[in-house]
C-alpha cells in the first residue's frame, strides 16, 4: 500500500509519536452519508487549468492545476452520489459589492478587494460554482462567508432534516476552509470522510499537513476509489426527502 502523502513532511520522531499515541484509528463511514463540496468555485480553481503561478496573477485565491484534478475527483464521486440518491450539498462565498461585510478577510490580505469575472462565462463571477460539477435539482447550495460550511448557514440544520449522520467532503482549501469545516463537523459529531484526491491547496506542504492532522483526530482521509466503492455498496432510496423530490410524494 502506498504511503500516505504526508509521509515525505514527517520526522522519524512524528511517525513514532503517531503510532505510541493511538492517533489515526480509522473510525469508517457513517450509514446516511451526505457529500460535502466546498468552494470549489472560479474563485479558488481560475476559469482554467494553468500552473498557479499563472492561474494566481488574475485569481489571487486559485490553487492552479491542482484544483483542476481536484475537480475531476469530485465529479466521479457526484456522479456515484446521484446515482444513490446521496444528498449533494455545495457551499460558496457571498460577498455584498461593497466589501463590507468582507470583515476578517481583509486583515491578512493585500489583495482582499479584487473581484475577477470568468471571461466569456455569461453573469458568472469568482463564486460561480464550477460547471464541470454544478448543482442540479436536488442539490443544496450553502452561502457562507467564514471558513467553516456551519458558521452561520443552515449546513446543520439541512442535515439534520435530511436525516445525514456523516459527511464525505471535498473541496478547497485544504487548510483553509476543508479543514475549518471537519473541525465543525466533528464537534456536532458527524462522522467525516475526507476525499484525498478531491481536495486541493494554493501550498503543498499544508495540503500534506493538514490532512494528516485532520486523519490523526478528526476524521478518516480516505481515497477516491475507497469512497466511491462505499457509495456504490449503499442500499437505494436512503434520502427520499431530497429537496427536488420533496413535493413528488
Amino acid at each position: 500500500m502506498s504511503k500516505p502523502i504526508w509521509d515525505t513532511f514527517l520526522t522519524e520522531r512524528d511517525r513514532q509519536v503517531f503510532e505510541a499515541s493511538g492517533y489515526g484509528a480509522l473510525q469508517g463511514f457513517g450509514q446516511r452519508p451526505a457529500i460535502l463540496v466546498i468552494d470549489v468555485n472560479y474563485n479558488f480553481c481560475g476559469d482554467r487549468p494553468e500552473p498557479i503561478l499563472e492561474s494566481i496573477k488574475r485569481w489571487r485565491n486559485s490553487c492552479g492545476a491542482e484544483a483542476w484534478e481536484g475537480v475531476a475527483a469530485i465529479r466521479k464521486l457526484i456522479d456515484a452520489g446521484r446515482d444513490k440518491g446521496l444528498p449533494i450539498l455545495y457551499t460558496t462565498g457571498a460577498r455584498r459589492e461593497d466589501d463590507w461585510d468582507s470583515g476578517s478577510w481583509a486583515w491578512k490580505n493585500s489583495r482582499s478587494a479584487e473581484r475577477v469575472r470568468p471571461k466569456a462565462v455569461g453573469q458568472a463571477d469568482g463564486n460561480t460554482i464550477i460547471p464541470d460539477i454544478a448543482p442540479g435539482p436536488d442539490d443544496l447550495v450553502v452561502y457562507k462567508q467564514k471558513p467553516s460550511a456551519f458558521h452561520g448557514t443552515n449546513l446543520l440544520s439541512w442535515l439534520m432534516l435530511l436525516g445525514a449522520d456523516s459527511l464525505i467532503v471535498t473541496g478547497t482549501s485544504t487548510s483553509g476552509c476543508v479543514r475549518a469545516t471537519v473541525l465543525d463537523a466533528f464537534s456536532y459529531n458527524l462522522r467525516t470522510s475526507v476525499v484525498e484526491e478531491g481536495c486541493f491547496d494554493r501550498s503543498q506542504a499544508s495540503h500534506a499537513i493538514n490532512l494528516c492532522d485532520m486523519h490523526a483526530k478528526y476524521a478518516d482521509v480516505v481515497r477516491l476509489e475507497a469512497s466511491l466503492a462505499f457509495i456504490r455498496a449503499l442500499p437505494a432510496g436512503l434520502f427520499p426527502n431530497l429537496p427536488g423530490r420533496a413535493r413528488q410524494g
